[in-house]
């Protein structure tokens, strides 16, 4: 009785310490250890000193022991090591059946102090049962009118293992009718269908039997089998059946005339004329008609006439399967028509401005819209213009572009563009569609007429006929229109010596320059003025270009005597010793030429003599010499005609008369010309002839004395102004020729004309105006 009550007590010490120490350890996460069912006793699971974290001698001291709800005992604990191992072996299906998983609860008691552990032993399945049929044979009758893929439910197989060891497959022994098909079903189970092939005809094969099997997913499998017993019934019930409802297929819209479109099956269980179909179109519509046919026997539809998405997307047929009986059944064909990429992109212009005006700004040129009957990526474009043009393409809502000015444009540079407008789906392949327009630049008024040249220099030949045209400008305007018609003008200058308007004209529609006067070198050599172009603009621009008119020398100046004088009352006569030598100066012949250039050049030669061969004449300087020693045969009168003659075309020239006496040592008295011979019948007074020996002689040192006075002082002025004022002609000459530039046969350069004082009778001359504008007049006489 003691023992009873101790025992008693402790139970509910033992559960105070439970309830009171339910917090501690029901928080805590159970330990979990695993075994597989069918484990040899004794097998060990685990330390539980080790788990816990305590040593062996303080689990040992703190008394240890499991507990379990189980009725027995499956777990043995070593509380001198902690071992814990498998008590028995432990089958899985009877302890928790289906249960998946398995898991046994137990707790861990520690008396010393008291603690409790709370642990689970998950046990694990392993394939240790085969699958069972529940029935040894299962019948199953079927109906000879059952069309293939007809499916029976059929007896499902029991395993007492769960997961990858239950039931995992079907089979059904060789056969030409049938086929097992699996199903999954609720909570994992499967369960076979039996499904027929080809139709049965029970005259032929009544009945038959066929061994079903099941395997499980161990390892080893594991099988179990039972007698699958069919009777054929024959029946004529059904009418036909398609195999889908519903048909949608795919068909692009380039699919070739005569192509399979789809070909629908429709089933009849019933057997002989009841069972064959006939298949139909089902109240279709008049394109449907002409696009689509129908093998009535295979139900296969093929394409009459070509398709186009464009036109139709979907067409919707209902076909009709009917049997011999009169029985029919429907079903629905959905032919969608999928794009190809077929059209290309459409371009529609709404407005295009042309020409527009150069120098603008941003200027719209055209607006148009772009669209593609396509579809899909099909439908998607990009629009491009070249490059290379001033030109921006700008897109805004519904496909609609503009077509703009990218910079202000010159018609000078390009008056014309040709701009391809290109338009690119982005289909596969990609099509394209170019449209060409033409933008023409108008001109605006901002060039000014330029001049091929922006000085011209003209030449004109002096004693010309009026009105003569001597040279032409020209101008040219880039612009068009009125903007590039020139009119040419002089403009007027204040600082020109003869009025411009005297002298030359233009005519203002070709620039063509006209002298209005017959122009003379020796008074005007050059003239420059400028002249104007004007545009037809407005504003009107124009432009300058100086012109200068060079006067070309004519030879109309014959050459002019200075020396001796040809218009004196007296003829001077030259004295000649006969004790000259050979060479000896006898007298120099003067002359200019109021020409320039090669119409100046003089030269001189001897035309006549009373005896040929004593007498010579330098070319270039019209110095007459000795040829040879004088001899007492030679007359003591000597008359010589000496020639000058110009270098122009034709030559011009002059002829001047010497006489020359010859004397002996100067003594000899005074021998009158050949023109007073005739009027001296009696001999000259010696004293006579000693005075005009001694006048002459005097003469002749003055004339020298003045030429060589007259030649300093030119020299001196030349020298001075021979920058700009006495230009020398240039280059190499010949040398039978004397470039005076106007001088004669003076020994230096001077240009200068003469005049003579006509109707004096004293033989005086001057010389008068300087063809160089600087040169001051000078004269002198001799009496």
């Amino acid at each position: 009785m003691d023992a009873r009550v101790e025992c008693a007590v402790q139970q509910r010490q033992v559960l105070f310490l439970c309830v009171f120490l339910g917090m501690s350890w029901a928080a805590e996460e159970p330990l979990m250890y695993f075994v597989e069912e069918e484990a040899e006793r004794g097998t060990f699971l685990a330390n539980l000193a080790h788990d816990l974290g305590l040593g062996m001698e303080e689990l040992s001291a703190r008394e240890p022991r499991v507990i379990s709800d189980q009725k027995i005992g499956f777990l043995l604990l070593d509380p001198l090591t902690g071992d814990l191992s498998l008590n028995e072996k432990l089958d899985r299906e009877e302890l928790c059946g289906l249960k998946e998983p398995c898991v046994l609860p137990f707790q861990l008691l520690m008396e010393k102090p008291f603690e409790i552990f709370r642990a689970k032993l998950w046990v694990r399945d392993i394939n240790d049962h085969s699958p069972v049929f529940l029935d040894r044979e299962i019948p199953l009758k079927i109906l000879e009118s059952t069309t293939p893929g007809a499916a029976f439910l059929l007896q499902s197989a029991q395993d007492s293992d769960i997961g990858t060891n239950n039931v995992r497959n079907y089979t059904i022994s060789p056969n030409a009718y049938f086929h097992i098909s699996v199903h999954n079903g609720a909570e994992g189970i499967i369960y076979p269908e039996l499904v027929l092939d080809r139709p049965l005809d029970r005259e032929e094969v009544p009945e038959l039997s066929l061994i079903l099997t099941a395997l499980d997913g161990g390892s080893p499998v594991r099988s179990g089998t039972t007698l699958v017993r069919i009777l054929v019934w024959d029946t004529n019930d059904n009418a036909p059946e398609f195999v889908q409802p519903l048909y949608k297929v795919q068909l692009c819209e380039d699919s070739p005339v005569g192509s399979l479109v789809v070909t629908v099956s429709a089933r009849d269980l019933d057997t002989g004329s009841n069972g064959e179909i006939v298949y139909a179109f089902f109240y279709a519509t008049e394109r449907i008609l002409k696009t689509f046919q129908i093998n009535p026997t295979s139900g296969s539809v093929y394409l009459r006439a070509e398709l186009n998405y464009e036109v139709m997307q979907t067409y919707t047929l209902t076909i009709q399967a009917k049997d011999g009986g009169g029985l029919s059944g429907k079903c629905t064909v959905v032919v969608q028509v999928t794009d190809i990429n077929d059209n290309p992109p459409e371009l529609l212009m709404s407005s295009l401005t042309s020409p527009i005006q150069e120098n603008s700004l941003e200027t719209v040129v055209a607006v148009f819209r772009i669209r593609d009957r396509d579809s899909g990526n099909n439908a998607k474009m990009v629009c491009s213009i070249q490059y290379d043009l001033p030109f921006l393409l700008k897109s805004s809502m519904e496909n609609f572009y503009t077509l703009v000015t990218e910079r202000p444009l010159d018609r000078e540079t390009r008056a014309e563009y040709n701009i391809t407008i290109t338009v690119t789906d982005l289909g596969a392949p990609r099509l394209k569609t170019e449209h060409n327009i033409t933008v023409l630049v108008s001109d605006v008024n901002d060039n000014a007429p330029a001049f091929t040249q922006t000085s011209y220099t003209l030449w004109v030949r002096e004693n010309n006929s009026p009105a003569l045209h001597i040279g032409s400008v020209s101008a040219t305007d880039t612009d068009a229109g009125a903007n590039a018609q020139v009119t040419y003008s002089l403009l007027p200058s204040s600082d020109s010596p003869v009025p411009l308007a005297s002298l030359v004209s233009i005519n203002p529609d070709n620039g063509h320059l006209f002298a209005l006067t017959s122009l003379d070198y020796e008074a005007l050599r050059a003239f420059e003025f400028r002249v104007g172009a004007t545009d037809r603009g407005s504003p009107a621009l124009s432009s300058q270009a100086l012109v200068r008119v060079l006067v070309a020398d004519a030879n109309d100046n014959a050459p002019f005597v200075l020396y001796p004088l040809q218009n004196a009352s007296a003829p001077c006569t030259e004295l000649v010793p006969r004790a000259a030598e050979p060479g000896y100066l006898v007298t120099k012949v003067v002359a200019v030429d109021g020409d320039a250039g090669q119409n100046a050049w003089l030269s001189y030669q001897l035309l006549k003599a009373t005896e040929p061969g004593l007498f010579g004449v330098w070319a270039h300087n019209g110095e007459v010499h000795t040829a040879r020693l004088l001899s007492e045969r030679d007359a003591p009168k000597q008359r010589l005609v000496v020639l000058v003659k110009d270098n122009g075309e034709p030559p011009l020239s002059a002829s001047v008369t010497l006489h020359v006496l010859l004397v002996d040592g100067f003594s000899q008295p005074y021998l009158p010309p050949p023109e007073a011979e005739a009027a001296a019948a009696a001999p000259a007074d010696p004293l006579t002839v000693y005075l005009v020996v001694a006048l002459a002689s005097v003469s002749s040192l003055f004339l020298f004395s003045v030429l060589v006075f007259v030649a300093v002082r030119l020299c001196r002025r030349g020298g001075a102004g021979s920058a700009g004022r006495c230009p020398v002609p240039e280059g190499h000459f010949p040398g039978h020729l004397v470039d005076v530039s106007g001088t004669g046969t003076l020994s230096q350069s001077y240009q200068y004309e003469v005049c003579l004082t006509g109707g004096t009778g004293t033989g005086e001359f001057k010389f008068l105006k300087p063809v160089v504008p600087n040169f001051q007049k000078f004269s002198f006489s001799i009496q």
